[in-house]
């Protein structure tokens, strides 16, 4: 089953089969809204806006555990995350969509695990998205003649201010190719809850770094994204005809990431923590 996080500007996909919104309780809580469910070209997808329709959760109020437990409860096993960025990169230019395979996490104000007391894992992260799927996203971006840059740095920042020229520098000084407010913990989530992870990012905006191009604002932000989200439900659509039911398990493991993570003894791990995580962890907790 396919999950897709719509990001700003990307609040329901068209041509589901049987689409319905459904509600999903979580142990953590409410996702940011109810799930558009549904079969394209045959193939379960489940579709979830990560601001709520209309858009009224902030970076730092959306409910990121919720969201990834509600679409793991559903059955997916394949998260494509959809995020609006700024560019800190001259050749990252607005309109362009991008692949992320790195993050840089510079968010304070969020819950960023499942686990926790009575029960402590720690999963690998070193890279942080599928690059078995993000190929499967570039597939499907050269089916549909979207031009998609195959690498990028994203920092996470908390917001929901815009940057300050001053961290806009400081951020390009370390590396950084793109700047969101949403991919962290989303990514750092998804991993723990064993699912595969991508994250096709478009730009809007040159942040507030570059001498030719005014300080970011929010209509300059909707503007562009308005225009990329044809082709971001092109990009979609062709998702099914590449990720089929038949495929092996993830080469990248993300399906295992729990094999090796769980640090509390049997005998420690609380029974109430232990049956929160049932939905996540299960298969290694129970």
């Amino acid at each position: 089953m396919i999950g897709i996080i719509g990001g700003s500007g990307l609040y329901q996909i068209d041509g589901l089969e049987g689409a319905s919104w459904v509600k999903v309780k979580t142990e953590w809580g409410k996702p940011s809204d109810e799930v558009l469910v549904g079969r394209l070209d045959g193939v379960a997808m489940a579709f979830l806006p990560r601001h709520g329709r209309g858009h009224v959760h902030s970076p730092s109020t959306v409910n990121y555990r919720a969201n990834i437990a509600a679409l793991k409860q559903l059955g997916c096993t394949d998260v494509i995350a959809v995020s609006a960025v700024g560019s800190l990169r001259e050749d990252y230019v607005p309109g362009d969509f991008v692949r992320v395979d790195q993050y840089i996490d510079r968010t304070f104000a969020r819950e960023k695990s499942f686990f926790g007391t009575g029960c402590v894992a720690h999963v690998g992260f070193a890279h942080p998205t599928c690059a078995t799927l993000g190929d499967q996203i570039s597939a499907a971006a050269r089916a549909v003649g979207q031009k998609l840059h195959p690498s990028a740095t994203y920092i996470a920042m908390e917001g929901p201010q815009f940057s300050t020229l001053a961290e806009s520098r400081l951020y390009r000084q370390w590396g950084a190719d793109l700047i969101g407010m949403t991919g962290m913990p989303e990514a750092k989530l998804a991993r723990e809850a064993e699912m595969c992870y991508a994250c096709i990012a478009m730009v809007t905006d040159f942040d507030c770094w570059h001498p030719d191009h005014g300080a970011v604002d929010v209509a300059q932000v909707i503007k562009t994204m308005g225009e990329n989200v044809a082709q971001a439900r092109a990009l979609i659509a062709q998702l099914p005809s590449l990720l089929t039911a038949d495929r092996p398990p993830c080469p990248c493991g993300c399906d295992r990431a729990l094999d090796q993570a769980i640090m509390t003894s049997p005998a420690a791990r609380e029974p109430e923590m232990v049956a929160k995580l049932a939905s996540i962890a299960g298969r290694v907790l129970i």
